[in-house]
């Protein structure tokens, strides 16, 4: 068997062209509420403007929808309410940014903003015939109770370091609250 054959005998054509089909996504409808995480977060750079990129994972309720958003922090005419936006999400993840006074540069945002579940609010954007989203508002996923101290619990015999590590990483689920109507817009 060829790795060229497909999957009902025939072999893939070897063209210059190829189109998958399969129609376009549509947009998560306007004023839709999700809980998201922050997957990657880097400066960017467009005809001499610099910004921030974010790019969210939305986990409900279109699960694995990726959205992008753009932070003109340095803009005359978004620059404040895009540092407002950013100082919002950094108090969510816990106001690791807000500690600097310089820029943050990308290590400082992948480490403070990935990985941590919020609420957020989608728009949708027309601009020349074409649409896409635009998140408009964030907020905490949850409320959080106070957590009271608790006595240590006995520890299990620890397996080696790199195993532990790769368990943790295997493990990991973000924990949300499962009631969108908890989401507080």
């Amino acid at each position: 068997m060829s790795f060229w054959q497909l999957s009902d005998g025939t072999q893939a054509e070897n063209t210059t062209t190829f189109e998958a089909g399969g129609g376009e996504i549509q947009p998560i409808p306007n004023n839709t509420q999700c809980i998201a995480a922050i997957e990657e977060a880097k400066w960017s750079e467009w005809e001499g403007e610099s910004y921030i990129n974010l790019k969210w994972r939305v986990m409900r309720p279109y699960a694995n929808r990726v959205l992008f958003q753009k932070l003109k922090v340095f803009s005359p005419k978004q620059g404040d309410k895009a540092k407002q936006m950013l100082a919002a999400i950094d108090a969510n993840c816990g106001g690791k940014l807000s500690r600097l006074n310089d820029a943050p540069e990308d290590m400082d945002l992948m480490t403070a903003l990935v990985g941590k579940p919020m609420a957020i609010k989608v728009q949708i954007w027309d601009i020349n015939g074409k649409t896409g989203n635009w998140i408009s508002a964030v907020s905490p996923a949850k409320s959080q109770a106070p957590v009271q101290a608790q006595a240590p619990k006995p520890s299990a015999p620890r397996p080696p370091q790199s195993a532990h590590n790769q368990a943790k990483s295997n493990a990991y689920q973000p924990q949300v609250d499962d009631d969108l109507d908890s989401i507080p817009f």
